[in-house]
């Protein structure tokens, strides 16, 4: 072959090359338009159906009662938290819920050693220790009632209460 055919075959595959790139990108604007089309629809069909659920999810809200409470109390003395968890089931069995518990949750311990003198004796040493005693209560079945009588429940000082409502 001769260096002139080359040029003109080289030239006809590079002419031919970009005729096929145009081609498909024809065909990638038709379709990024209708999938544009269908991606508006889809959003139209999505917000429809989202403030259908929210407003469903409202209505369930406002009509449905608390079904369950969980209660945890602590404490680091036990005689105390048993008096907060007896007011508790007092309150609860008076405006009618349904109570399981109080369940006794593990003690946990936390040990500190600490050494005796400041300086060389390192064998004379202190252990300290704090017991943090834990309690569960579950009421099923609650009303608006029970949740207000928790709520105006004076407790003793030291205990910790958390409450989730679900």
């Amino acid at each position: 072959m001769t260096p002139a055919k080359k040029k003109t075959e080289d030239s006809k595959k590079k002419k031919a090359a970009p005729k096929k790139k145009q081609g498909t990108k024809k065909t990638l604007r038709r379709s990024s338009g209708q999938a544009a089309k269908k991606d508006a629809s889809m959003k139209e069909v999505a917000e429809t159906v989202s403030t259908d659920t929210a407003k469903k999810k409202d209505a369930k809200k406002a009509d449905a009662p608390i079904s369950s409470i969980r209660i945890r109390l602590s404490a680091f003395d036990h005689v105390v938290l048993d008096e907060a968890t007896a007011k508790i089931i007092d309150t609860a069995e008076r405006s009618g819920a349904v109570i399981h518990g109080p369940i006794p949750l593990p003690t946990k311990i936390k040990k500190f050693t600490v050494n005796r003198s400041t300086f060389v004796h390192k064998d004379a040493r202190d252990q300290f220790e704090m017991r943090i005693h834990r309690r569960l209560i579950d009421l099923t079945e609650t009303t608006f009632k029970t949740i207000e009588s928790l709520q105006n429940l004076s407790l003793p000082s030291g205990v910790d209460i958390e409450i989730k409502m679900g």
